[in-house]
């Protein structure tokens, strides 16, 4: 990615809206990039919008769509488990006047299909669900949602942030109209098209040759950072499948091995089996999540959401799952790697087990109902490792 950036941060810096011959190698840059992504959603060239990230992403799929649509709707459909940017983009249109409706989840933080067919409406429209989930790794049947909203007329987005370049991903067999993607989920730095109203404005805006993105996001583009997303995704869909298998066994495995490592004490938060390949949330009981990642600095988890860092409460994202509090404030999420290994998972599982029996001394079973800490067992703290990240 660094090598696709590279040349647009050096040698080729003309504007690409620039009609001199500056301009020309940074517009080329933009639609081979362009193409790149297409190709790993199986959408077309013309559908992709680049935008500065994920929560621009969001917002203008959700702000762009329901206003460019607002003569004719005004109710908006999402679920309680959604990024805060879809949450927050929802919530901005209720101030603006819009009806929203937020769908539970079940225990597994599924939607069921059948709440999104008792609250639709022929007022509906637009659906936002998430493909999978950011903290559970939980895929939603979008499939099914978008069918059912496709039959009231609303459009039907998805936030696919956490799913692209890890599942296959085809925006025609999901019938999504809207989907946003991020380039740093899939090692880039830090949607399908439908009519909408850009959230940003300058002179070109909406206007389909001059403006930036066909005017729907004003601002000189980022060349750089765009050939990277494009050289991303053209990785991403070069290692489908056999990185998702690969990335499925190593998170089985470390669930396993913790497993293994506190006998009844390691509880799975989201789907068993409908979830992403290299995310694993699991709660570890009698233990505060935080602590267990302070107390182990060789390994980069996160205690809830990335999102939601420094904040020591429960995560809403399990409390929608109906999840305790204990339980939801003892979780922890990990995120394998294309490059994590599988000496680095049992690396990783000694490490944890090892801080929990330090915090809290072993759990043993004396009998049914009956359980006793027993301080005093030590695992192997000198062990570090990376469970994530490029070489």
């Amino acid at each position: 990615m660094v090598a696709a950036a590279l040349p647009y941060l050096t040698d080729h810096f003309g504007n690409p809206s620039s009609t001199h011959h500056y301009g020309q190698a940074p517009r080329q840059a933009i639609r081979h990039a362009r193409s790149e992504v297409a190709h790993l959603l199986g959408a077309d060239t013309d559908e992709i919008v680049f935008t500065a990230g994920g929560s621009d992403s969001d917002t203008l799929a959700i702000r762009g769509a329901a206003r460019a649509n607002r003569d004719r709707d005004d109710h908006l459909v999402t679920q309680a488990t959604e990024h805060p940017a879809v949450l927050e983009a929802c919530r901005s249109l209720q101030a603006d006047g819009f009806r929203l409706t937020i769908l539970p989840v079940n225990h597994h933080g599924q939607v069921d299909p059948a709440d999104l067919e008792q609250a639709i409406t022929d007022d509906t429209t637009l659906v936002s669900i998430m493909l999978a989930n950011a903290e559970t790794g939980t895929l939603q049947p979008i499939t099914q949602l978008a069918r059912i909203s496709h039959a009231h007329g609303a459009l039907f987005h998805t936030d696919a942030a956490q799913a692209a370049g890890k599942i296959p991903i085809d925006v025609t067999e999901l019938g999504v109209d809207l989907l946003t993607v991020v380039g740093h989920k899939m090692y880039a730095p830090k949607g399908r098209w439908r009519p909408l109203r850009p959230i940003r404005h300058t002179a070109a805006t909406n206007h389909p040759r001059r403006g930036q993105e066909r005017g729907l996001h004003a601002g000189t583009e980022n060349v750089a950072l765009i050939a990277a997303v494009g050289a991303a995704s053209r990785i991403a869909a070069d290692s489908l499948p056999a990185s998702a298998r690969h990335l499925t066994d190593l998170r089985d495995s470390l669930h396993q091995r913790l497993t293994d490592l506190l006998p009844d004490r390691v509880s799975l938060n989201g789907h068993p089996d409908h979830r992403l390949p290299g995310t694993l949330n699991i709660s570890i009981s009698d233990t505060r999540g935080a602590d267990v990642l302070a107390a182990t600095p060789g390994i980069a988890g996160a205690a809830g959401s990335a999102c939601h860092e420094g904040f020591d409460e429960p995560s809403p994202v399990l409390t929608a799952m109906g999840q305790l509090p204990e339980r939801a404030l003892a979780a922890l999420r990990f995120s394998l790697g294309r490059w994590t290994t599988a000496i680095e998972i049992e690396q990783a599982a000694r490490l944890m087990a090892a801080s929990v029996v330090h915090l809290t001394g072993p759990i043993i079973s004396l009998g049914p109902g009956e359980r006793s800490r027993e301080p005093g067992i030590g695992c192997e703290p000198e062990l570090s490792c990376q469970t994530n990240g490029p070489r």
